[in-house]
């Protein structure tokens, strides 16, 4: 089984999400959020968000991460906290040996549930379906985290399949080639 994680920064509230995939079935494997404290300095925050990271990463051997691109239209100030645990996030699973893919919400939303303008509570539903989950679920961060998961696993077999394709018209347009 293919097994990703995807992650939602926040330097407050980072959300993950476990995946895993057989063939084309999507499972859920464990969702939550890492909290750090306000009371804490922002280098004690960070630490705490890269051990957690890293632990998860080995304790369900992920291969591959996703995270989410920030967004900061709405509130400019939290982008550079964002950005540092966005950062301290990467970092833990590069020492881990994982790839990681940035992914817009527009992408997210698109890839999870057709539509890149989905409200949130659209995008839960789809991600509890694809998941065959009994509740929407929750926090929001985790929520999100799973629906970038889902993002990095569809978007990578989109992509499989674009090559597939080209490789097919590559070898066809050769056998169709005229002998000189």
């Amino acid at each position: 089984m293919r097994v990703v994680i995807g992650i939602d920064p926040g330097l407050q509230n980072t959300g993950y999400g476990i995946v895993g995939q057989n063939g084309n079935r999507f499972h859920h494997i464990e969702h939550g959020t890492i909290i750090t404290s306000s009371d804490q300095s922002v280098g004690d925050r960070l630490r705490k968000l890269f051990h957690e990271i890293k632990k998860l990463i080995k304790r369900h051997n992920a291969g591959e991460a996703g995270i989410e691109d920030i967004y900061f239209a709405k509130n400019a100030k939290s982008l550079i906290p964002v950005a540092s645990a966005k950062g301290v996030l990467m970092l833990a699973c590069a020492e881990c040996g994982i790839p990681v893919t940035e992914y817009s919400p527009l992408v997210i939303k698109r890839a999870v549930t057709g539509n890149g303008r989905a409200e949130k509570q659209q995008i839960q539903e789809i991600v509890r379906l694809i998941l065959g989950l009994s509740n929407v679920p929750s926090p929001d961060h985790a929520a999100d985290a799973l629906a970038v998961a889902i993002c990095l696993l569809q978007q990578q077999d989109f992509e499989k399949l674009v090559e597939k394709s080209a490789e097919k018209k590559r070898r066809s347009a050769a056998e169709r080639k005229p002998i000189v």
